[in-house]
């Protein structure tokens, strides 16, 4: 078995991909276990800004809570939409691009693929960071664990759809039942105590309030709550992955994270309140995870407890899955449309998009490295890219409706338009509430993108229009091109390259740099080897070119030479064959100059379109 297929899997035939798709049970860990981790986040994240008031600061968290489930369950009903009246994928792109035009579409296309990056990046900082937090003697390896981290989820998903969603399949319904039966435990216990249960582990006693109720801190509790919302554009970028009907299991999968995720959020919310949690400081001495804390109020800290927190730190750590299922596909569509390179938009060995991954890999592990693998300084960078993606979404679908038309139009028109709404204001939140924090860095990162997009489309349309051609071959005043064949010594290499020399034109030159005692022995064995046996054809004898080069270069006496014979010869194309010797192993070339690979390169950047370059091979048998 070789490296590649131990690593990647066996290669995957074209007429498999109808057998790689998944249904709902494999698309519910693919594509949505970023948004359904984010319960692990998200409420602490809102609290975590409610520590100034105190023990008042769990009774705040309900209507945050709620106010983010009201917006959440919008987006959903939108993206629902969104899938049916658009099941080729590409989720806000392909939404705004159709209804708003070019430049919202690469806006949106922008804003998701930065929000993606930074899925992966504080995914894996925050698992590795609860990690951390429970075995403190691994804090100074945090960047070398999230590193590790990303190598393996990359390699998970070179290996194609369907063996990333089994291998992310037990840990997702881990971590959403084990997390279901304390949320139900809790409420149970709540409601027969009317209200005020008595914990089984007693949360941290909060400090005093340092700060009264102001809307400003509500608002930024509310923007840092938000980041629960994210990953839930996941399912309609990647609608063709779901086996048919495509829509419909495309919805349905929605329908159940989303519902899945509203239970947790919500009973997350009324648990907090219930029991007086409150959060602890991140990096603090005593800190605890609000989840840790409430998993201990309600069942205490035996088995399921540490279970429990297992497979939160697990979802945690692999919550990056989605973005790496979401980022490719959202990249193909863009790349057809020739605003990303091509190469974007060709599936590899396993069927899945493999450039893509590549590219969200080396991204996400740059952000890991300037940032130090720390969620926190990466968390006010998160909910920008992705909210801004929604109302554009949202905006997109309300001129759809317009244009479409149809039983329950008007209907859908306020939903969308509502989302809209509710979702813009939400942007202007975020930022304004994060601005300061790092969320200025989406807005220097939207536009840069948006620069590169359009200056790939640019270059695409230039190269288009030079090599556009509408006209016949002509070859009324058809010539053989004059063809120079560079040569070092006489070999089975240089004799393979001269011969196919001769095949295509009687005008041929050997071009050789002088080099000594070499150069005398050549030029004898040219007239047995190659001069006597042309003749013997009938054909003039060919020249052999022999370059003073007085410092010892080799390459550029050749190019110089070839280019002064493409000036000499007006109207004559010029054909550079280059013999180059190929090894049966890869580290054998360490042990031969690569002249033949540097003059091509040359030949390559100073050349014009009468010079023609050849390369013949000569293959080393392997022993």
């Amino acid at each position: 078995m070789s490296l590649g297929t131990f690593l990647f899997g066996s290669p995957l035939a074209s007429s498999q991909e109808r057998a790689e798709r998944i249904g709902a049970a494999a698309g519910i860990p693919i594509f949505g276990l970023d948004a359904l981790s984010s319960a692990a986040y998200g409420p602490e994240a809102a609290l975590t800004l409610l520590i100034p008031l105190g023990a008042a600061g769990s009774l705040y968290i309900v209507p945050i809570s709620a106010s983010i489930i009201v917006l959440l369950t919008i987006v959903f009903f939108s993206y629902r939409q969104t899938i049916e009246a658009y099941p080729g994928g590409g989720g806000s792109y392909t939404v705004a691009r159709e209804n708003l035009g070019v430049s919202a579409g690469l806006l949106a296309a922008a804003a998701l693929m930065i929000d993606y990056i930074l899925v992966v990046a504080v995914g894996i900082s925050a698992g590795v960071g609860a990690l951390v937090s429970a075995a403190p003697d691994l804090q100074r390896h945090t960047l070398l664990l999230c590193l590790g981290i990303l190598v393996l989820i990359t390699l998970v998903n070179l290996r194609g759809v369907r063996e990333a969603g089994a291998v992310f399949m037990i840990p997702t319904y881990l971590f959403v039942g084990t997390l279901l039966v304390a949320i139900g435990i809790g409420v149970v216990k709540s409601l027969l105590s009317g209200g005020h249960p008595a914990p089984v582990v007693t949360p941290p006693a909060s400090r005093g309030a340092a700060a009264a109720v102001g809307v400003w801190l509500l608002l930024k509790a509310f923007a840092s709550g938000c980041t629960a919302m994210t990953g839930v554009e996941a399912v309609s970028n990647g609608v063709k992955a779901f086996r048919e009907p495509t829509a419909p299991t495309a919805r349905r999968t929605l329908t159940i994270i989303i519902a899945l995720l509203i239970v947790m959020l919500a009973g997350i919310a009324y648990l907090v309140r219930a029991y007086g949690i409150v959060a602890t400081d991140p990096g603090q001495p005593g800190y605890q995870s609000v989840l840790s804390i409430m998993l201990g109020a309600v069942t205490g800290k035996g088995l399921f407890y540490y279970v429990t927190i297992g497979s939160i730190l697990l979802v945690l750590a692999l919550s990056a899955n989605t973005a790496f299922a979401d980022f490719p596909r959202l990249c193909r569509v863009i790349a057809l449309d020739g605003f990303l390179p091509r190469s974007l938009a060709i599936r590899g060995r396993r069927l899945i998009y493999s450039q893509g991954v590549y590219v969200l890999a080396a991204l996400s592990a740059l952000l890991l490295i300037v940032f130090g693998g720390v969620t926190d300084r990466l968390i006010p960078l998160f909910a920008v890219g992705a909210f801004l993606a929604f109302t554009l979404s949202q905006t997109g679908m309300v001129f759809h409706w317009k244009r479409v038309g149809g039983r329950g139009a008007r209907h859908s028109i306020f939903v969308n338009g509502f989302g809209a709404l509710a979702t813009g204001l939400t942007v202007v939140v975020v930022l304004v509430a994060k601005f300061l924090e790092g969320a200025w860095i989406t807005l220097l990162l939207i536009p840069g993108l948006l620069l590169l997009m359009v200056s790939v489309r640019r270059q695409y349309h230039r190269v288009a229009l030079e090599i556009d051609c509408q006209t016949p071959l002509e070859l009324k005043s058809f010539r053989p091109p004059m063809v120079v064949v560079p040569i070092d010594r006489w070999s089975r290499v240089a004799k393979q390259a001269f011969t196919f020399a001769f095949n295509i034109s009687p005008d041929v030159v050997g071009l050789h740099v002088d080099s000594g005692e070499r150069t005398v022995y050549l030029q004898k064995q040219w007239q047995d080897y190659v001069e006597h046996p042309v003749q013997e054809l009938g054909m003039g004898a060919p020249k052999l070119v022999c370059l003073k080069s007085e410092y010892r270069f080799i390459i550029n006496p050749i190019v110089d030479y070839v280019l002064q014979l493409e000036r000499a010869n007006p109207g004559r194309q010029i054909a550079v064959v280059i013999p180059e010797l190929v090894e049966h192993r890869w580290y054998y070339f360490f042990l031969h100059n690569q002249r033949a690979a540097a003059l091509k390169a040359l030949l390559y950047l100073k050349g014009s379109p009468r010079i023609i370059v050849i390369n013949v091979p000569w293959y080393m048998q392997g022993r």
